[in-house]
């Protein structure tokens, strides 16, 4: 299946790694300018429609794929977990604004697995009952970046949405019999021990690490490694910066996983 895709949220380009020749990219929505100098380095032909607030859904072109990891430092155990108390935490509806005058055919967005407990499931269902609202059938799956070929535990929440025409077994969830592996990936990066990295939060702060009995900061390269990016691909910018825009990305393996995946399905 080939997509023409919308991506809002997008940081520098997770997604559009992840789906790469399956779909073609109609324009993005982003508003940092570290990871708008990084993503428009990458993907210099992609048209940024910028704040998603403000985006009038005439103006966009047509898509049949909406994808987006809507910000989720509302519902991380990182972060305050504010929820929709969080303005981060309304820009869930401003997704629904715009898939609502656009009806594309299919939905996929990501975020922390600490969404699915937030006020004991009641945000969680928000959202769910929302899309459904709006006449989609939705599912959604837990996927942890260490069964997808890099050695760092990140669970991440996928929900998957089409426009109310097959049913939830056809499409999720994904069982023993797919491609996801039963155990973590075991290979290192530069000799790093996996069982040593817990993942890179949304701050980029959790990013020490123990070799041969010693603790060190991940450099950048390696944190890009650990998220499927290639090496150098937020290079020109501080540390801080990298890590912070590498913690805020999807891991690309598991969204190439996840379409991978889907392509199968969704036909």
């Amino acid at each position: 299946m080939k997509y023409e895709y919308f991506s809002a949220f997008s940081g520098i380009g997770g997604f559009e790694l992840g789906i790469n020749e399956r779909g073609k990219c109609v324009g993005y929505s982003e508003i940092d300018k570290y990871a708008l100098d990084v993503y428009g380095r990458h993907f210099p032909k992609h048209t940024n429609y910028g704040d998603i607030t403000k985006i009038e859904p005439t103006s966009l072109p047509n898509f049949n794929l909406f994808v987006g990891g809507f910000p989720c430092q509302s519902f991380s155990i990182a972060g305050k977990r504010r929820g929709f108390a969080d303005t981060r935490g309304t820009m869930f509806f401003e997704i629904c604004r715009i898939i609502g005058a656009k009806r594309p055919k299919y939905i996929v967005l990501e975020n922390v697995k600490g969404l699915l407990n937030h006020e004991k499931g009641r945000t969680f269902s928000t959202i769910i009952i929302s899309l459904q609202e709006l006449g989609y059938d939705v599912e959604w799956v837990l996927l942890n970046s260490k069964f997808h070929g890099v050695p760092q535990n990140r669970e991440r929440v996928f929900i998957v949405a089409n426009l109310g025409e097959r049913g939830r077994s056809k499409i999720l969830p994904f069982g023993k019999n797919d491609k996801t592996a039963n155990e973590p990936y075991k290979k290192t990066i530069n000799n790093i021990d996996a069982n040593y990295y817990k993942g890179i939060d949304n701050h980029g702060q959790r990013t020490i690490i123990r070799v041969n009995d010693e603790v060190r900061r991940l450099t950048p390269i390696e944190c890009e490694r650990l998220q499927g990016f290639p090496d150098g691909y937020t290079s020109g910018h501080s540390d801080t910066q990298r890590y912070k825009m590498l913690g805020n990305a999807v891991t690309v393996n598991v969204v190439k996983y996840l379409f991978d995946t889907l392509e199968t399905r969704l036909i």
